[in-house]
């Protein structure tokens, strides 16, 4: 067995990509299969090597592994070995028209309702023809001629799976300029490179039915591929989740905080009955199973990721984050915050509230109660130092005095120290910031 993951270095990686590289690479590892990185750069206009750097760290980042990488611009004499085979065997034909005459064909057949598909006026084009455009300067591209029948599998995901190849117009192969397209290219490198298991998105059916129509014209065996397509994926209000939205690029998600075991645990189980929680790659793989994904689209929701990436984070030790802390963070700071952030992102702020300088919001209808505070304060000394207690002892005795109680007592202090309305417990938080801090942000939020 062996699957691979075909992604084009022609932008950044988003959630859709990630989730077809983590099935395949779940699937791989389930079943001890090959898994390899294949990089679609066929469109050399489009195709960037900052992208291809960019793949590589994103698969990284996720934790997922794969046994070999190849290009696609670095195996053109096998595309174009193939070519030739299927030229021979008469399935791959040359075509003349300009892109205004399809258009104006297209559009009669629309008029005439009847489905837009290539007439295959080409396939009737004489020697002499063909002379005669090649010699007024027409360079041709290539159409490969699909079978007249219907083609069939069993998808892991969608079930038994068909595709009228004569609904379909011959698919061009090669561009006019010689460019190898990516139908033909990925049905070679399948079956070169040894692929026996195909995990992509739903958009790619109508594909896989052109493409096995191509391998079997090559002498390929339909029957040794397996096939699972993957619905795609909708956004929070069930629209199309759109590409072009960078929030949701790995690159976007990783500056951000996203922990990467939180997003592989999320996409790993997103469409299925399992709800996710926080694992390790080899615990999801252990248990994967395509065929639990729904046939139904997927919506991928922010809150739920962020919800598993709070899980995530506070089951997390100080060491696996103390590099990505801001300096001079300790493991007395990470224990008593963690359970408050959805991301390390978030963690620079409240560096800035235990041992920074913020300034509070102003509680003029609290001015009293505030001084009251500020003189109930326990002195901080080396002999008798802030501790995990202190925060009972200071906020008992201002309730003796003030005979405040609740949110009347609480909230106040909470806004006066932290500037927020909510956020981990102020009794883990006082002997981080130190009398000095607590106090002068006890003024500042009474004057």
């Amino acid at each position: 067995m062996k699957l691979r993951f075909a992604p084009s270095p022609t932008g950044l990686l988003h959630v859709g990509n990630a989730r077809q590289a983590v099935a395949n690479a779940l699937h791989a590892r389930r079943h001890g299969a090959g898994f390899l990185l294949r990089i679609d750069d066929t469109d050399v206009e489009r195709s960037r090597e900052e992208h291809v750097q960019g793949i590589q760290q994103d698969l990284s980042w996720l934790g997922l592994q794969w046994d070999e990488m190849v290009r696609q611009s670095e195996r053109q004499p096998r595309y174009a070995a193939a070519a030739e085979r299927l030229r021979h065997s008469g399935r791959l034909y040359p075509c003349f028209e300009s892109e205004e005459e399809l258009r104006a064909k297209r559009d009669l057949r629309l008029r005439q309702r009847k489905p837009p598909v290539y007439d295959r006026a080409m396939l009737r084009i004489t020697p002499e023809q063909r002379t005669q455009a090649e010699a007024n300067g027409k360079v041709p591209y290539w159409r490969f001629r699909l079978s007249d029948g219907m083609v069939t599998w069993d998808d892991l995901v969608l079930g038994r799976s068909q595709v009228k190849l004569p609904s379909i117009s011959d698919p061009v192969l090669i561009r006019a300029d010689g460019t190898v397209l990516y139908t033909l290219a990925s049905v070679v490198d399948d079956l070169e490179l040894g692929i026996t298991h195909v995990l992509r998105g739903e958009d790619h059916v109508t594909n896989t039915g052109v493409q096995l129509d191509i391998l079997e014209a090559l002498g390929g065996r339909p029957d040794r591929f397996t096939f699972a397509h993957l619905p795609l994926l909708l956004d929070e209000a069930g629209g199309k989740l759109s590409k072009r939205f960078d929030g949701l690029s790995l690159r976007a998600l990783r500056h951000d905080g996203i922990e990467p075991a939180a997003l592989v645990s999320y996409l790993a189980r997103l469409g299925t009955s399992e709800d996710p929680h926080p694992l390790s790659f080899a615990e999801l793989a252990s248990t994967y199973d395509v065929r639990r994904v729904s046939k139904s689209p997927a919506r991928f929701d922010m809150r739920q990721l962020l919800a598993l990436n709070r899980r995530t984070t506070h089951h997390m030790s100080f060491e696996q984050v103390r590099d990505r802390l801001p300096a001079g963070a300790t493991e007395v700071f990470w224990n008593a915050v963690r359970g408050n952030v959805d991301m390390l992102s978030e963690m620079r702020h409240w560096w800035d509230v235990v041992g920074g300088s913020i300034v509070p919001p102003v509680q003029e209808d609290e001015v009293g109660f505030l001084l009251q505070a500020l003189d109930a304060l326990p002195d901080d000394s080396a002999e008798r130092p802030w501790s995990e207690t202190t925060w009972t002892e200071w906020t008992t005795a201002l309730r003796d005095a003030s005979g405040r109680t609740g949110r009347a007592l609480f909230h106040p202090l909470r806004l006066a120290l932290t500037g927020e309305e909510k956020g981990p417990e102020l009794r883990d938080l006082l002997p981080i910031m130190g009398h000095e801090r607590v106090s002068g942000r006890l003024r500042m939020a009474a004057s």
